[in-house]
């Protein structure tokens, strides 16, 4: 069958959707099928070949079934035969039942005698075995005696039996107790002589180890003529059991042992004793030392190896004594292991340990002759994929229950604006106490699950940690909405705890700059380096590249999109409190003699005066652009408030137009990095603004829809119609016209720009 096997390998084919992928495959179909065929073929032949064999396998078992019954028939007409011949030969003879009363009582007369020569020696039988159990007792390790005693204790036990079994079938009970105090001696001596052999059994490998080849051979018959006489006692069980009449008909059956005592089986059960003792010796300094169990279980190969070289020779062959200490062992390892892991207590360094052991058990195994496949059951029931995973969860509990705290910690600090909460690092920047914590922890929790040596059980935490670091980002940015969205709603102005709600605001952008602020001309790397140059030493390179790499890049692109966040919350805090009574008069009359532009940016450079100092300077023009970016979005938004009217000939919208502008400007200014780069280009908004409310009616203002249209291609609809009914001069007509030029309209979509958030 195995060649079957190998030959469906040979012959695998591609799947057809995957030759036949382009028109001009088809050619191909020809040659495939020609191919298919060949290969169907082998097939076919190889299967009519294995068929043939099992066939022939089944015809030569049905044969030797066959014979096997025919033998069978035959003794059985051989034993009627020789029954029917007894009982003719009574008949034939004459005075046959006279002859066979005589012999009956000539037995009876010897077996008397016996019995009574035997009852008269038994004392004295006894004492010499006593005497020569007394001899040994001052030589246990070689017991020059073993063999003597042993037969003189067999014979004195069978006679025991014998004598117990005729008065048992007298059914004479008093007799019968009797017997049995006088016979009551042997049982102590049995018990002495168990004794010794005992002390031989448990000590049977350092007999072997001390080249003490004669003690165990002498061990070796003794226990080999007791599963002799068992086999016996368990045959003549059986046919008792079965053929009653028969057996009682035959002296040979009645004769001999009469119980079972099971030396074979106490001889294996001391080969687990000793073995037995020597495991919670292991066990008990692998709980104190968990990288100490290869060294413990040292004693567990070199016995098999003495059983090996030293004893197999001195042993029955049909014991296969290598074979059976081999069983032996390896199931008490896997008993022992398996009760270990299925502690629930066991520290994650033991079971650690003995995932390791694992492999080294069966590559030492190996080299003592043996494969995996010979010893049949794995050492851990095959649960290596669970227990690695519960190894892996214990790590991981621990970074969760890390993350918990230090989420906790911070949330509690941040809802109940707890003073002093905050900490600075060297620079002077605000910073959380937490973040340094935790990547100390996380550094921590690799190098101790880079103990295991083992690339595919650090993936696993690895993984785990990714995603409680994506996790943590997310936990971030909702804590951080739900807190702002208290100060942007209605009435958020009244609130407290303002100043510090931004205060963690600037240490919460500062924090993500701090796990990749990379600077190689010094050498300082932010966190989120220094913990991928942790892993990339001992994960698998693959690993490293299909999984670490992109979960990495993603948690880098996490910690500026979150950076980011927070800065955008806070300009949007900033508005929504400190601005909320201004940009409601934008655009309306109280706007033309107003300076809210002034006060805005007045209110944007005490912002910048207090926070430049903490704040890492390289979110200082992201902080900057998110000002303007929301000046602006308000800016223009600010046509939908209530009571803006553009007069084209009478009011001075233009010039006040020019001046907020140039206020915004002045402040911007001050920070030319920005200002050049996009400030002064988005700003440019305004000017389309003022264009829309220029624009004479007709077709000027559809131009100028267009014109902006095609360079703004987010530009709302909306919004375009809200600014043209805010002129004094609006008819419907103009918006009609609008929207039939942008219903022909097809613009190229590009990156999102910031009339995409002007509605």
């Amino acid at each position: 069958m195995a060649r079957v096997g190998e030959s469906d390998r040979a012959v695998a084919m591609p799947r057809l959707d995957d030759l036949l992928r382009h028109p001009e495959d088809l050619d191909k179909i020809v040659g495939l099928k020609a191919e298919y065929t060949r290969k169907k073929a082998a097939v076919d032949a190889q299967l009519r070949e294995g068929l043939r064999d099992q066939l022939a396998n089944v015809q030569r078992s049905l044969s030797a079934l066959t014979e096997g019954q025919r033998q069978v028939s035959k003794t059985r007409d051989e034993l009627q035969g020789i029954d029917r011949l007894c009982a003719e030969s009574q008949d034939s003879v004459d005075d046959f039942s006279q002859i066979d009363q005589l012999a009956k009582v000539q037995r009876n007369f010897e077996a008397t005698l016996a019995m009574k020569k035997g009852l008269e020696n038994f004392s004295a039988d006894l004492a010499e075995v006593e005497n020569l159990l007394r001899k040994d007792d001052e030589d246990l390790e070689d017991q020059p005696n073993l063999l003597r005693a042993h037969m003189q204790i067999s014979r004195l036990r069978d006679f025991r039996d014998e004598a117990m079994d005729q008065i048992r079938r007298a059914q004479d009970p008093s007799s019968e107790d009797t017997l049995a105090d006088y016979f009551q001696g042997l049982d102590n001596v049995i018990d002495w002589f168990d004794d010794h052999l005992g002390t031989l059994c448990m000590n049977l490998i350092p007999l072997v180890q001390t080249d003490n080849s004669s003690m165990v051979v002498r061990l070796a018959v003794v226990v080999m003529n007791e599963e002799k006489n068992d086999e016996t006692v368990r045959a003549l069980q059986e046919a008792q059991k079965d053929h009653q009449d028969l057996a009682g008909r035959f002296k040979s059956m009645n004769v001999g042992p009469k119980t079972v005592r099971g030396y074979k089986e106490k001889f294996l059960k001391a080969i687990e004793l000793y073995a037995q003792n020597q495991f919670e010796t292991t066990q008990e300094e692998f709980m104190n030392d968990p990288d100490g169990l290869e060294k413990s279980f040292r004693w567990f190969f070199n016995d098999l190896f003495t059983v090996q070289q030293g004893m197999q020779s001195l042993m029955p062959k049909k014991w296969k004594i290598y074979k059976t200490y081999t069983d032996i062992y390896h199931r008490m390892m896997h008993d022992r292991l398996i009760e270990m892991v299925n502690d629930p207590g066991l520290p994650s360094d033991n079971l650690l340990a003995i995932l390791q052991w694992r492999e080294k058990y069966y590559k030492k195994m190996n080299k003592l002759g043996w494969k995996a496949t010979d010893l049949g059951f794995d050492i851990l029931d095959n649960r290596e994929p669970d227990l690695i995973r519960r190894w892996q969860s214990v790590i991981i509990n621990a970074v969760e229950e890390w993350m918990n705290t230090i989420t906790e910690t911070d949330r509690k600090a941040l809802t109940e604006r707890i003073p002093d909460s905050l900490d600075t690092n060297a620079e002077g920047y605000f910073r959380t106490r937490t973040l340094p914590d935790m990547w100390r922890m996380l550094h921590e929790q690799v190098t101790a699950s880079s103990s295991s040596s083992r690339s595919d059980l650090l993936e696993g935490i690895m993984d785990a940690m990714f995603r409680l670091l994506k996790a943590r980002q997310v936990a971030w940015q909702t804590l951080i909405e739900e807190e702002c969205a208290m100060y942007k709603a209605p009435g958020g102005d009244q609130l407290d705890g303002l100043q510090l709600l931004q205060d963690w605001l600037v240490a919460v952008a500062n924090d993500q700059i701090a796990c990749i602020d990379d600077n190689d001309e010094t050498g300082q790397f932010g966190y989120l380096t220094r913990f991928r140059r942790d892993i990339e030493q001992y994960v698998d390179p693959k690993y490293m590249a299909s999984r670490a790499i992109p979960e990495l890049d993603a948690l880098r692109d996490g910690y500026v999109d979150l950076s980011t966040f927070c800065l955008a919350q806070l300009v949007e805090v900033i508005f929504a409190v400190d601005l909320r009574t201004t940009i409601p008069d934008f655009f309306t009359q109280k706007w033309y003699g107003d300076y809210a532009v002034k006060r805005i940016t007045s209110t944007f450079d005490d912002y910048m005066t207090d926070y430049s100092p903490v704040l890492h300077p390289s979110l200082t023009d992201i902080l900057i652009e998110e000002l303007s970016d929301e000046l602006l979005v308000k800016y223009l938004s600010s046509v939908r408030n209530k009571g803006v009217k553009f007069r084209r000939h009478t009011d001075p919208y233009t010039d006040k137009f020019k001046d907020d502008v140039l206020t915004v400007f002045a402040f911007f200014q001050k920070y030319p990095d920005s200002f050049a780069g996009t400030i002064k280009q988005k700003w440019r908004l305004v000017d389309w603004l003022v264009r829309l409310l220029e624009a004479e009616k007709g077709p000027p203002v559809v131009t100028v829809y267009e014109d902006f249209k095609n360079e703004y291609w987010d530009l709302q609809l909306s919004w375009v119609e809200t600014v043209l009914r805010t002129r004094d001069d609006f008819e419907r007509s103009m918006v009609s016209a609008v929207k039939a030029r942008a219903a022909e309209l097809s613009v190229e979509r590009g990156m999102e720009t910031l009339m995409s958030r002007i509605r």
